[in-house]
């Protein structure tokens, strides 16, 4: 059915000790560990991408054995489950041995195309790393995993994936908003997917514990395992720089997409970094309506917002220097070695900066439909964000509707002015700043006719950029509300819709609407914990 094969567990050294406890792992960097057996394993939700690139047939998924090894309740064969060990700076500190608190490797598997993937459960039950909880998750979270995921990869922003998503019928106790109030929620388990789940945080808790002969294994079996395609140098000292240089760039593009389409992760702890630079770890997540630099969706960083919208490239700045920390620790200090580490470190921050920059300049002259970047541009960009976030405008509308805006000599202003009113969330906002949008709006039309575009071609290349639809937070409420009740259809028609995002899709406007005013600050929809 899968064909595992299990190279992590292989070639890596394991925890010698089998018994399921929550301890400090150390001298390892996998644990042995089974999911925990849940009440009634029932496939609620597969993403029938992800199933074909596995090679799992829609009979397969549909399939007792399957729906019992997605839900933890079987093993398929060749399975060979683990956790596995990892530490990270959480909120800026750092935080020592965290490790998979609630997700269970089933292994490695290989499709038909000779492609690795790994397979995790998320929920499946306590593991070595759980840390006084119970390994479970609830509905409402792996509802917003599963769906974000997958639009994720729809939206053509580098993630992980979901295959599954299975209630587990059992109960899980939560307090989702750490007040003192916990209730017991349903609880289910999506099953992620990625060529590697490996975090900075892998690295960072062998350097921590200045076990270099560790450090160095794991830096080797990644670049050889999870870099196939690079042509690295042989010297150990340049080959880790020069692997950190690639990390960085895909970590600066990463980023980049999440800016473009208004996505907030929420909680950018070092542990939460893919070394592939995939989005990992949909927790607190949200996506911008009305533009807000500083917004965060997450309750525990709502005081100091780290991890806002508008602090995200700079945080994964900051958290690459962390990773580039621990990697110093393969020298010794002092040495030449050091120095030369270092200056290559260096150059990856460099490379972030550069590869930052140019994926940011792309993806702005798409948003607003250039031709392409010149450096006048960012005047008339920067002024059209300030706007945008001074009148309360949201992001995703406005720029579906600006691709509309005529940019013909005698164009109408009423008819453009009407056409971006759609985003406003507040006519008194509207009216205030009316005259400076349609000062900003004739700079704008000015400069996209200089590209000799006609209309059409515009709008085609500002669609490719700007998404029509995406999770917004409200959505996926409205999607757990109705599956909390046993009702899957919202869940489901999300998923689809989500497949093309950027396409116009007849009879679903409802889910390209602005965020209504009941979901402002509604728990859910503007107010999420680490526990979402």
């Amino acid at each position: 059915m899968l064909t595992f094969d299990n190279r992590f567990r292989r070639e890596l050294p394991g925890d010698p000790e089998t018994s399921n406890t929550t301890r400090q792992v150390k001298g390892a960097v996998w644990s042995p560990v089974m999911p925990t057996p849940v009440a009634a394993p029932r496939l609620i939700a597969s993403s029938h991408e992800m199933a074909d690139e596995l090679g799992l047939s829609a009979a397969m998924m549909q399939s007792a054995e399957v729906v019992n090894a997605l839900g933890g309740n079987g093993v398929l064969s060749g399975s060979e489950p683990y956790a596995t060990v990892y530490g990270g700076h959480q909120f800026g500190h750092w935080a020592g041995q965290l490790g998979d608190g609630r997700a269970i490797y089933l292994g490695e598997v290989l499709n038909a195309s000779g492609k690795r993937y790994e397979l995790q459960l998320k929920g499946a039950g306590p593991t070595p790393y759980s840390r006084r909880a119970d390994g479970r998750a609830v509905l409402r979270s792996s509802i917003r995993e599963f769906l974000c995921s997958e639009a994720m990869f729809h939206l053509g922003i580098p993630t992980t994936r979901a295959l599954s998503l299975v209630a587990t019928g059992d109960k899980v106790v939560r307090d989702m908003f750490y007040d003192g109030n916990p209730e017991r929620e349903p609880g289910a388990i999506v099953c992620r997917v990625a060529p590697s789940f490996t975090r900075f945080g892998h690295f960072e808790i062998h350097a921590a514990r200045n076990d270099t002969a560790l450090l160095k294994q794991l830096v080797e079996f990644t670049i050889v395992r999870d870099f196939p395609e690079l042509d690295l140098p042989a010297d150990p000292i340049d080959r880790a720089g020069e692997w950190f240089g690639v990390v960085a760039e895909r970590t600066a593009v990463m980023v980049a997409h999440w800016m473009r389409v208004g996505f907030v992760h929420g909680v950018m702890n070092t542990d939460n970094m893919s070394i592939l630079g995939l989005t990992i770890d949909y927790g607190p997540y949200g996506w911008i309506d009305n533009v807000d630099p500083g917004w965060t969706p997450n309750t525990t960083d709502a005081e100091g917002k780290r991890y806002c919208y508008g602090r995200q490239p700079e945080i994964a700045r900051w958290n690459l220097e962390r990773l580039g920390s621990a990697l110093l620790m393969v020298t010794d200090e002092d040495s030449p070695d050091a120095i030369r580490m270092a200056d290559l470190l260096q150059t990856g921050m460099n490379r972030y900066d550069a590869a930052f920059d140019l994926a940011t300049r792309n993806n702005l002259a798409g948003k607003f439909g250039f031709a392409a970047w010149r450096e006048e541009d960012a005047a008339l960009v920067n002024d059209g964000f300030r706007l945008l976030a001074d009148a309360d405008v949201d992001m995703t509308i406005f720029f579906r509707q600006l691709a509309k805006v005529e940019a013909e000599v005698g164009a109408g202003v009423e008819a453009n002015r009407a056409l971006l009113a759609a985003a406003f969330y507040r006519e008194d906002l509207r009216d205030i700043h009316q005259a400076a949008f349609d000062m900003w709006l004739g700079r704008y039309l000015v400069r996209v006719k200089e590209d000799d575009f006609v209309q059409s071609d515009r709008a085609a290349l500002m669609s490719r950029f700007n998404p029509l639809y995406v999770m917004r937070n409200y959505l996926a409420q409205q999607a757990i509300e109705l599956a909390t009740e046993g009702d899957n259809s919202m869940v489901n028609e999300l998923l689809d819709v989500m497949r093309h995002p950027y396409e116009v899709q007849p009879g679903r406007e409802r889910f390209a609407e602005k965020r209504p005013d009941w979901a402002r600050h509604k728990a859910g929809c503007s107010m999420l914990s680490c526990s979402s």
